[in-house]
């Protein structure tokens, strides 16, 4: 027997009723009781949930696990959905799944229904499905007159195998992608013929998909309509084709793309002119692009707040036509940290409270980040982007360090694929750290004052980077399918004209799939490793080195947080020092003579008298190696509201300082919700500390002869904030908007 794939097809829609009627309840009576269960019997070589889908009969159902100890008392609606049997739609299902599985191969499928009451007018209804034997693929063959496609581009397009069901929708995806792999080679009306004989009594068929490529096609013309303040000449420059180019489809899109992604146009159609005559040839095709253009200017202003950098207010303005040919003028900026003095340490905010040990840094002081930017698109290419831009900044880490710095940025960016950019920037920046005598002396392994004072003082910081990443999610806020990563690589030495040198490479990414009605499985995966250079001693002025160099704060690896391991802190996962005020130790230790006279005060114990762990401030000192990984649920749970339960884990390991060279790693398990908004998911989680405890240095301030020195006790602190604190002190809290990855 030998038939056309849309033979079969038609004669499969023959068979099918017009359309499935809407999953609507209908109305409840002694004709249409409630179906309280729906069983499938018999399914072995398909999946129940695609075959559930393909009829109209649904059992009524908890619209969320979260929701299921509500619907064991209740069967409110706003807990419970109810679903009422149509015995005329029960008919046409059974039509349905003979369809279904016809269309998959197995044409000698038999289906039958059983409905048994379950109470008072309610009912299970079971469909008993007898598959039979499938139709099996004995051979593939794909003919063309000349080889335009190589046998590897053949296999590549194949959704079809040898020896599998005689599957229609994978035959008509094997026709659908040879047919664009001529298009993409030029052959714009190419058209691939599929055949197959099917031998019904031995359960066998040949399919066979002929390559018809006709005639090579090239870009006679191009005429643009609609622009306005546009000029043509910049919209052609964002094409990726010119007159007498190869006319590819692929192409057409990717430049239609282009046009979207420069915020000047509303609409931009890219279209083949029709031929006058379709019975003639059209070899050589007249492109029609038609747009339809934007307000070419746009400013906005924001505000608000997260659990660590306290409320935050931005601004931006964008001309996305500056001086004309789509360059782009970008002037942003953001003050944070707003109100924190009022805030710090209250309900759900973060302490950031400066420790004696201290007193220089200004954690409460407003942060700022203000950039101008400009870009130049079609850089010698369409494929290509130049940005230059200058900046100046204020950032700070809670109970860390702060970081001001100013300078500006070169990137050369190019589109190597459809969203997998690939950037070199150089970036000079004069960089300057405030922190306390405590960082400097953990961190940089320099305690004494003066060389705590140069250290402070203004330093370059200029790395030259190649970043690459690829983004082949659905969504860029609540992605369900796909996967996006990122890589980049740096380095900074004396030839980047950079006092902090040092070798720094990250890789980044998260993969995503579809669960449940609305719901997604997500993992997260990042590695981070640095190396400072030892010259880079000498060029900050520091006579002496731990670890082989001095490294620059921003460089570190930090991991605890919102986006990070989130049964810690923000940055609380990793190696830590403990502070105290060494007041508080002598009110402690009085028997200590030694440590209340101040003679010795490294004496001082840490563990005496009523002293807690909320006494001491941990302080993160950041590491040398990060390794990060998380597997997210999530799922619906009531109209925009969105649930998911998360594992995190991560390990931190810290070379800088030989004496507190170690690695600290944790898993945290918790749970949370997100409220899809249109600023993307307002997301509030709740980690699970492992709270074990930690056995850390302690670092206090003497003071001699009005001298201030940070002096390290002999004996450590067995420090563990969740002890005796039960479940709830286990729980950390984080608020944000965005997902976590």
């Amino acid at each position: 027997m030998r038939a056309r794939v849309s033979a079969l097809l038609a004669g499969a829609l023959v068979l099918a009723p017009a359309a499935l009627p809407s999953q609507q309840s209908i109305p409840t009576g002694p004709s249409h009781p409630e179906v309280v269960n729906l069983t499938l019997k018999g399914v072995n070589a398909m999946k129940k949930a695609d075959l559930l889908q393909s009829i109209y009969t649904t059992a009524s159902y908890c619209n969320s696990f979260i929701l299921k100890p509500f619907c064991l008392i209740s069967k409110s609606r706003y807990f419970y959905t109810k679903k009422y049997l149509d015995h005329k739609e029960l008919e046409r299902d059974v039509l349905r799944i003979r369809i279904f599985y016809w269309k998959r191969g197995y044409r000698e499928t038999e289906v039958d229904t059983a409905v048994v009451a379950r109470g008072s007018n309610k009912v299970g209804v079971t469909f008993l499905i007898k598959e039979g034997p499938p139709i099996l693929v004995s051979k593939v063959v794909v003919n063309q007159a000349m080889p335009l496609l190589s046998q590897r581009e053949i296999n590549r397009s194949l959704a079809i195998a040898k020896d599998g069901p005689l599957n229609l929708i994978k035959v008509d995806s094997s026709r659908f992608f040879l047919q664009t792999g001529l298009f993409d080679k030029g052959y714009a009306d190419a058209e691939v013929d599929t055949t197959i004989v099917v031998d019904s009594a031995a359960h066998s068929a040949q399919v066979s998909f002929t390559l018809n490529p006709k005639y090579k096609t090239t870009v006679e013309d191009i005429v643009i309509n609609g622009n306005n303040g546009v000029t043509d000449r910049t919209i052609r420059k964002s094409l990726t084709f010119r007159i007498g180019d190869i006319f590819q489809r692929s192409e057409m899109l990717r430049s239609q793309r282009a046009l979207y992604e420069s915020n000047l146009f509303r609409r931009a159609a890219i279209e083949p002119r029709p031929p006058i005559d379709i019975a003639t040839p059209d070899s050589a095709k007249v492109i029609v692009v038609t747009v339809q253009e934007a307000p070419p200017r746009e400013a906005r202003l924001s505000a608000g707040f997260n659990t660590v950098d306290f409320f935050q207010v931005e601004g931006r303005f964008t001309n996305y036509n500056f001086l004309g040919a789509a360059r782009r003028l970008d002037i942003q900026g953001a003050v944070g940290n707003l109100l924190a003095s009022s805030l710090n340490g209250r309900g759900i905010f973060h302490n950031a409270s400066v420790p004696q040990t201290s007193a220089l840094a200004r954690y409460f002081a407003p942060t700022y980040n203000a950039s101008i930017d400009l870009r130049e698109p079609w850089f010698g290419s369409p494929h290509n982007e130049l940005a230059l831009s200058v900046f100046s900044h204020r950032r700070s880490a809670p109970g860390i360090y702060i970081d001001n710095g100013y300078g500006t940025s070169l990137t050369f960016t190019r589109e190597f694929a459809e969203r997998a950019p690939t950037s070199a920037n150089y970036r000079f920046e004069i960089s300057k750290v405030d922190a306390g005598d405590v960082y400097f002396c953990i961190n940089y392994g320099v305690c004494d004052l003066p060389t705590l004072d140069a250290l402070r003082g203004n330093q370059k910081l200029s790395p030259f980077a190649i970043t690459s990443t690829i983004d082949r999610t659905n969504d860029p806020f609540s992605p369900t399918t796909g996967f996006r990563a990122n890589g980049s690589v740096e380095h900074a030495s004396s030839f980047t004209i950079s006092d902090f040198r040092y070798n720094r490479a990250t890789v980044d990414g998260a993969a995503f799939m579809p669960w449940r009605r609305r719901g997604a499985i997500g993992a997260h995966a990042r590695i981070g490793w640095v190396n400072s250079l030892g010259s880079t001693s000498q060029a900050v002025g520091i006579g002496t080195s731990i670890g082989g160099g001095v490294l620059h704060p921003r460089k570190r690896f930090y991991a605890g947080g919102s986006h990070s391991v989130r049964g810690f802190g923000e940055n609380q996962l990793g190696p830590r020092v403990l502070t105290i005020p060494v007041t508080t130790l002598q009110a402690q230790d009085s028997s200590n003579v030694a440590c209340t006279s101040g003679t010795d005060v490294t004496t001082c114990n840490p563990n005496v008298g009523t002293l807690k762990d909320r006494d001491f401030e941990p302080r993160p000192l950041g590491g040398n190696f990060v390794a990060e990984g998380s597997v997210e649920a999530r799922f619906p749970v009531w109209q925009e509201l969105i649930g998911a339960v998360f594992v995190d884990a991560g390990v931190v390991s810290q070379r800088t300082n030989p004496a507190l060279a170690k690695k600290i790693a944790a898993v945290t398990p918790g749970f949370g919700f997100r409220y899809r908004s249109p600023v993307g998911p307002i997301r509030a989680d709740i980690g699970f500390n492992p709270g074990r405890s930690e056995s850390l240095p302690v670092v206090t301030e003497n003071i001699v002869n009005g001298q201030k020195t940070l002096v390290t006790l002999q004996q450590r602190r067995l420090y563990s904030p969740t002890n005796g604190h039960g479940i709830l002190g286990r729980m950390v809290l984080h608020l944000s908007i965005g997902e976590a990855f």
